[in-house]
Parts: C-alpha cells; sequence; structure tokens
C-alpha cells in the first residue's frame, strides 16, 4: 500500500527561478553529495525536460541503489512530476508544484512511495522519515542556490 506524504519549502524567489533550479541535475547532484548521489544515465547534466530520464546512483541507509525516473508531465513554473520506471521502490512518483505565495514561492513536494521489500509499516518508520529529510535537505539546498544567484 502506498504512502503519500508532503513537503512544503516557502523561498523568497519567483517561481521560475526555483521551478528551474528543481529541475536542474547539477543543482540535485550538488545537495545530495552526503548520500554520494550521481546521474549515471539519460540526462546527466544540465536540466531534464519532459519525457527524458535520469538514473541515479545513491548510497542511502547504508544501501546503493540505482532508480531511474522519467519527467512525466511539465507545465513551467507551475508544476512537474517524476516517476519512477525502474529501481528500488513498488513505486515512487514525485509530484512538485510551484506557487506565487505574498511575492515568494512556496513549492510543494507530494511523494507517493511504496517499497515491495519493507512493507507499509517499515515504510511509515523507516522509508518516509528518510525520504523526508532527503527532500527537506534538497529543498534547503534548491532555495539557497536561488536566494545566491538573485
Amino acid at each position: 500500500m502506498p504512502t503519500t506524504f508532503e513537503i512544503v519549502t516557502r523561498c523568497p524567489c519567483a517561481p521560475e527561478a526555483l521551478f528551474d533550479a528543481s529541475l536542474s541535475i547539477d543543482a540535485h547532484v550538488d545537495s545530495m553529495a552526503a548520500s554520494s548521489e550521481r546521474a549515471v544515465a539519460g540526462v546527466v547534466r544540465g536540466s531534464i525536460g519532459l519525457g527524458e530520464t535520469v538514473t541515479w546512483r545513491a548510497r542511502h541507509l547504508g544501501i546503493w541503489f540505482r532508480m531511474t525516473v522519467q519527467v512525466t508531465a511539465l507545465d513551467r513554473p507551475r508544476r512537474f512530476v517524476d516517476e519512477q520506471v525502474s529501481g528500488p521502490f513498488g513505486s515512487f512518483v514525485h509530484e512538485h508544484e510551484f506557487t506565487d505565495d505574498a511575492g515568494a514561492t512556496r513549492m510543494t513536494d507530494t511523494i507517493t512511495v511504496a517499497s515491495p521489500m519493507l512493507g507499509h509499516l517499515a515504510e511509515r518508520l523507516v522509508l518516509v522519515p528518510s525520504l523526508r529529510r532527503l527532500i527537506r535537505q534538497r529543498n534547503a539546498h534548491l532555495a539557497a542556490l536561488v536566494r545566491r544567484a538573485a
């Protein structure tokens, strides 16, 4: 049974700036340096676009993973969705939404994930807290990157 959760990040910038940073493979790699995450196939540098894929290789929770995701929806600068096409999860869908919020941008990440091996209890106790931490870390990095560029 999949688990869905949201992370909301507010950044004093234009939605376009945060949207574009969120599609940057290079910014993502920089934000995940602690897990040695890197793009190894598909779009490995620059920005990813609609219909394109990237394969990530990273170590999370002490285990090496490979996951290929595809951008399945893109409406600049409001929303895009990336979905796992192969990898460790039973399913993984990450929706990114960007809205103007009183002169700043409200970025809402909605993640739906299912693990074929761990089960629902382990998803909620181990997987979701780990993903929450990673997404918050990534978003803090992106917000700082966009603020520095402004």
